[in-house]
C-alpha cells in the first residue's frame, strides 16, 4: 500500500495555525493494460489534459506537456527528502533557497529573472548507489506552499521507465489542501522487484532511467516535472 502523510500550517501573517492529518491511500491501478494508448503529440494538443490522459502514455515525454504558467495555484516545492524507511537513512535531500533580501538590486533580479530558463526547477538529477535498487520502501517527504486559490483534488501520477519499459506507475492523492498553507507530505513508495538483468542494464546506463511526475488540481493538469537516475554511484568509471 502506498500512503501519503499530511499535515498543513495556514499562513496568516504573524499568526499562524496548525493541524495535522494522516492519509493512507493505495496507488491507483494503471490502467494502460485496458485503454488505448495515447502519444504525447496528441496530448499537446488538447486544452485540457487529465489523469486518465497520461496514464494512457506508454512511454517517456520528451517536452513538458504543459508550461510554468499553467500552475496558478502558485504551487511551489520548498524541499524535498528521499529516506530508507527501513533503516531511517536521508539518501538525497534539497531546499529551495531563501528569496534574496528585499533591498537587494531590483534592475539586477528583473534582469535575472529575464534571462532564467522557464523550465529551471522542473527537473531533477539523481545520482544513487546499487544499493539503492535493493530497497524496498522509501519515503519521500515533500514541502510546498499554496497561494491564494484553495486547492481541490491535488493529485501526482509518476511514472518510472527504464528506457522504452515502464517500471512503474505511482499514484498519490493530496486531497485538498488550504489556500495560503504551507503543506508537509510523506509519500511512501513500495518499489516492485526487478529483474537482476534489468538492474544491471540500469546501472550499467545512468540516467536512462527517467520519470515523468505529473500534478493535477481539479484533474486538470497544472505542472510537469522530469527527473533521471543513475545507479552507480561509488563505482569506478
Amino acid at each position: 500500500m502506498s500512503v501519503v502523510k499530511n499535515a498543513n500550517v495556514i499562513n496568516s501573517g504573524s499568526k499562524k495555525k496548525s493541524g495535522g492529518i494522516l492519509r493512507q491511500a493505495k496507488s491507483r491501478r494503471d490502467p494502460a493494460s485496458d485503454a488505448d494508448p495515447i502519444t504525447e503529440e496528441e496530448l499537446l494538443q488538447k486544452d485540457v489534459i487529465t489523469p486518465d490522459d497520461v496514464l494512457r502514455l506508454n512511454k517517456i515525454t520528451e517536452n513538458y506537456l504543459c508550461s510554468p504558467e499553467a500552475n496558478v495555484y502558485d504551487i511551489d516545492f520548498t524541499r524535498f527528502k528521499i529516506r530508507d524507511m527501513e533503516t531511517g537513512t536521508v539518501l538525497f535531500e534539497i531546499a529551495k533557497p531563501p528569496p534574496p533580501p528585499e533591498d537587494d538590486d531590483l534592475d539586477y533580479r528583473d534582469q535575472e529573472q529575464e534571462e532564467a530558463d522557464p523550465n529551471a526547477g522542473r527537473f531533477v538529477r539523481y545520482q544513487f548507489t546499487p544499493q539503492f535498487l535493493k530497497l524496498k520502501t522509501v519515503g519521500a517527504t515533500v514541502e510546498f506552499t499554496v497561494g491564494e486559490k484553495p486547492v481541490n483534488k491535488f493529485r501526482m501520477i509518476e511514472r518510472h521507465y527504464f528506457r522504452e519499459k515502464l517500471l512503474k506507475t505511482f499514484d498519490f492523492e493530496f486531497g485538498f489542501c488550504i489556500p495560503n498553507s504551507k503543506n508537509s507530505c510523506e509519500h511512501i513508495y513500495e518499489f516492485p522487484v526487478l529483474d537482476p538483468e534489468v538492474c544491471e542494464e540500469m546501472i550499467a546506463n545512468p540516467f536512462e532511467t527517467r520519470s515523468d511526475s505529473f500534478y493535477f488540481v481539479d484533474d486538470r493538469l497544472i505542472m510537469h516535472n522530469k527527473a533521471d537516475y543513475a545507479y552507480n554511484g561509488g563505482l569506478q568509471q
